[in-house]
């Protein structure tokens, strides 16, 4: 008996093999999926009994730089402390800068307007304060920038995975497991009077090697965007 396979018999073994490529790839779309709407689901949000009648006297507010903190699950070989700092630096001024950009683009929607972030930290600088946010009150920081209100923030995040190791799996799974790490985004806002928080949300997001500080922020202000306290009506 003849055992060779045919050309029908190889296309159709080609075409059953596509399929459950395709089935196991429709599986790791979903379950990445339901695993990133789970995630991303954490969020908490808290309003003072004082917000709306405090947030009616103002007129400006200052958006400061972030709080950002990097660390790793595994430190990565060759780790360099100063670096790492250089690298928190560079993402705090993203945050504040994205978060900024967002809120200038959609400016018609809030009934406060807010202060240009180079003059925010050039303000900062000339107070003594730059970088040393939590030796002050908000309401001495809301004071050095003449502002009614400080809107500020942490974004804490792990690294989960190398940039490289996400690469190599987001172009084997053609755009899945390119997830880098997981992350944290407090957003608060603290009376320019007498410093008192007067709203904070709270957030937790994945990072994927496509993230920008730009994506983190449209992610959040979706997510914040019915709550947030400035928002028109």
């Amino acid at each position: 008996m003849n055992h060779s396979r045919t050309p029908r018999n190889y296309a159709q073994g080609t075409t059953n093999l596509l399929k459950r490529l395709a089935f196991v790839l429709v599986l790791l779309l979903g379950s990445n999926l339901a695993f990133a709407q789970g995630f991303e689901s954490a969020k908490q949000i808290f309003e003072s009994p004082k917000l709306k009648t405090a947030i009616t006297g103002h007129r400006t507010v200052a958006i400061l730089p972030f709080d950002a903190k990097i660390t790793y699950r595994k430190q990565p070989k060759g780790f360099n402390a100063e670096a790492n700092r250089d690298q928190e630096e560079t993402m705090s001024k993203s945050i504040q800068a994205s978060l900024y950009t967002f809120l200038l683009r959609k400016a018609d929607n809030y009934s406060v307007s807010f202060q240009d972030v180079d003059k925010t930290n050039i303000l900062l600088k000339k107070a003594g304060l730059y970088g040393k946010l939590d030796q002050a009150t908000r309401d001495e920081v809301a004071k050095a920038l003449g502002v009614d209100a400080v809107l500020g923030g942490r974004f804490e995040t792990e690294q989960t995975k190398t940039e490289g190791a996400a690469i190599a799996s987001a172009v084997l799974f053609g755009g899945l497991g390119g997830k880098t790490g997981t992350g944290s985004l407090f957003l608060t806002l603290n009376d320019g009077n007498d410093g008192e928080l007067l709203w904070r949300f709270f957030k937790t997001m994945d990072d994927g090697i496509t993230s920008s500080t730009d994506d983190l922020v449209e992610r959040m202000m979706r997510k914040v965007s019915r709550n947030f306290p400035y928002a028109k009506n």
